[in-house]
């Protein structure tokens, strides 16, 4: 049953509805679901969305700016609702007028497209069941009948005639008798190559698959078997060096012996601290290089090789005033162009196919205006997509977010997770000098207790920065290790408490558990997920499986997901900027930090309109 039918205009009015009444309002505001996640979110070109325990379809009439939505219960499979939108689309869309805001008359013809969807979609069903009962009812020894008896194949046709198919006309006998016995009476006709694979099975001595005189020749020619020994040294040849082997006794060793570190070197550092200056990037304004936006317009356009034989009078003309109104044909030149530019800047594939699907839907039948190029509609419809997706739907304030805990009294806690190597503990160190720079008291968790060496690497950034650490050292419990940590921090009252954890794979489910329950169990401000601008496609991967795994683990009823990302590595893409795309698109999270080089002061914000432009340079 469709539970709702909404036609409203893309500036938010709505001019009808199929469900007026007061207290038969949707739960959970799909509607508003679908405008904020999906339409929005530039993921129009998908076939249908899901909310809760609905099911939204959609169709859109460019040319009048109408915006037409069909809902329904999840667990049904109404195969008419396709069918219904379009035919309301048509209808409606002939007695639109802008200046009207009430179609109460739409009612009657709404309840008679309704009927006339169902009984077409019954109509198809029973076709279709008709169309698959066909084919059971076919004779005995036929296709179906060749199947089962798995090995016949070409044997059944030569030497046996049609004695096999006797044989083995009653069901499953024949294959079972041929698969239990090896050969059968189907087998006389069965021809050489499977007689000599029917003959490896069983253990055949003289099969051929293990060819003793093959060896032999092998090693004549100078190649040596498994079984045999290395030839000993000449009395002139020198012996190789062998290394000794280290022998353990079971006597205690003193850790003073195993310790190989420079003890007047950790005093000098401890004695010579180094104190970082210079302002953080996050804190300065980037100007953007003002260039030609018009560039490349011809590049993107991607016209037909046909085309340009027709005359230089018509060909300009199209291309400056093109059709009345645009057609998919029309834009599919300029999309493809369009996504291998996307490409070629480290957008994944399946991102950028997903945006030109969307920017086609959003101007499929919209009429093109006087002396406008298609290439250029197509350009702007992209460069607002980009924009839309890339500009945060939320605050991304962390010093306000940090002012608002203190109040409360309690330290905010951030989380950094990512996969191995991307440059966690560094990018923390960065956070950490940004912070101190605005007056925020900070304390460092080490709750990466699996990898060696991080608990030190830490250390260094804490004894750098001069700002306290919490650790305990090795093979911890992750999540008490942070639960103590922000217990320290509050009896401190230190303002922040920046939690450092294991790289780990998307894939690694034991590993994905522990940093699940580190997240349930202390309840973070804010979940960052860091990440490299090298990737391509991987990132879709990582990010996706990441926020999948943490939905799946979640012992409490909401699931925390990631809720920022910060991107590394970011000097070292030049102009491939397309994982920032990539990134923000599959998980909705916004881009809050961009680290861009080795120094505690390279860490700054994404310039949206900057990577925009980027892209589509």
């Amino acid at each position: 049953m469709l539970e709702q039918l909404l036609i409203f205009t893309r500036g938010g009015l709505v001019l009808w509805s199929s469900c007026r009444a007061l207290g038969n309002a949707l739960k959970g505001s799909p509607i508003d679901a679908l405008i904020r996640f999906c339409l929005l979110e530039e993921r129009s070109a998908d076939s249908s969305f899901s909310h809760e325990s609905y099911t939204l379809k959609w169709a859109f009439h460019n040319e009048l700016g109408l915006v037409f939505v069909a809902v329904y219960q999840r667990i049904l499979h109404l195969l008419y609702v396709d069918d219904l939108l379009s035919a309301v689309r048509q209808e409606f869309s002939e007695i639109y007028d802008p200046k009207r805001i009430s179609y109460d008359d739409f009612d009657e013809m709404f309840r008679q497209l309704q009927k006339e969807a169902e009984a077409r979609a019954e109509e198809m069903k029973k076709l279709k069941q008709l169309g698959r009962a066909l084919p059971v009812q076919t004779k005995k020894g036929g296709a179906g009948q060749r199947a089962l008896t798995g090995v016949q194949g070409n044997g059944a046709k030569k030497g046996t005639g049609g004695g096999a198919a006797k044989d083995d006309s009653d069901g499953d006998m024949g294959s079972g008798r041929l698969l239990s016995n090896g050969v059968d009476n189907g087998t006389k006709g069965i021809n050489k190559s499977r007689v000599a694979s029917m003959g490896k099975e069983n253990g055949a001595p003289d099969t051929g698959a293990f060819d003793v005189n093959k060896l032999k020749m092998r090693s004549k020619t100078g190649k040596k078997g498994d079984g045999e020994k290395k030839s000993a040294p000449t009395k002139g040849e020198p012996k190789k060096a062998v290394k000794k082997n280290r022998v353990w006794d079971d006597k205690p060793v003193e850790e003073s012996k195993l310790d190989f570190t420079d003890e007047k070197g950790d005093e000098r550092m401890e004695r010579e601290v180094v104190v970082v200056r210079g302002e953080s990037m996050m804190d300065k304004e980037e100007v953007i290089s003002s260039e030609s936006e018009g560039e490349e317009e011809d590049e993107v356009e991607g016209a037909k090789p046909e085309a340009k034989k027709k005359g230089w009078f018509s060909s300009m003309f199209k291309s400056i005033a093109g059709n009345s109104s645009l057609e998919k044909a029309n834009l599919e030149p300029a999309l493809k162009a369009l996504k291998d530019r996307l490409m070629t800047k480290n957008v994944a594939e399946e991102i950028a196919e997903k945006l030109c699907e969307s920017v086609a839907t959003s101007l499929e039948g919209k009429k093109l205006g006087s002396f406008t190029r298609v290439s250029s509609t197509v350009q702007t419809a992209m460069e607002e997509a980009l924009l839309r997706i890339l500009t945060p739907k939320r605050s991304i304030d962390i010093l306000r977010d940090v002012h608002a805990a203190k109040e409360q009294g309690r330290p905010y806690v951030v989380v950094f997770v990512g996969v191995n190597g991307v440059g966690k503990s560094t990018n923390l160190a960065k956070v950490a000098y940004w912070l101190l720079q605005h007056d925020v008291s900070v304390m460092l968790a080490a709750c990466d207790t699996f990898r060696s060496g991080a608990v030190e690497q830490l250390r260094t950034h804490a004894r750098r920065l001069q700002i306290p650490i919490f650790e305990k050292g090795y093979e911890k419990d992750p999540a008490i290790v942070a639960k103590e940590a922000i217990q320290e921090a509050a009896r401190n009252k230190s303002d922040v408490v920046l939690v450092d954890t294991a790289g780990r794979m998307q894939d690694n489910e034991p590993l994905m558990r522990a940093l699940s329950k580190l997240i349930n169990l202390n309840n973070p401000d804010l979940v960052l997920f860091v990440g490299e601008a090298l990737v391509g496609n991987d990132a879709v991967d990582q990010l996706s499986k990441f926020n999948q795994k943490l939905a799946d683990l979640s012992t409490v009823a909401t699931a925390r997901l990631i809720d920022g990302i910060l991107l590394t590595k970011f000097d070292t893409i030049d102009d491939k900027v397309g994982a920032a795309l990539s990134m923000v698109y599959i998980s909705g999270a916004p881009v809050m930090f961009v680290g861009c080089g080795q120094s505690y002061t390279d860490l700054k914000k994404l310039n949206v309109k900057s990577i925009v432009k980027t892209l589509l340079k």
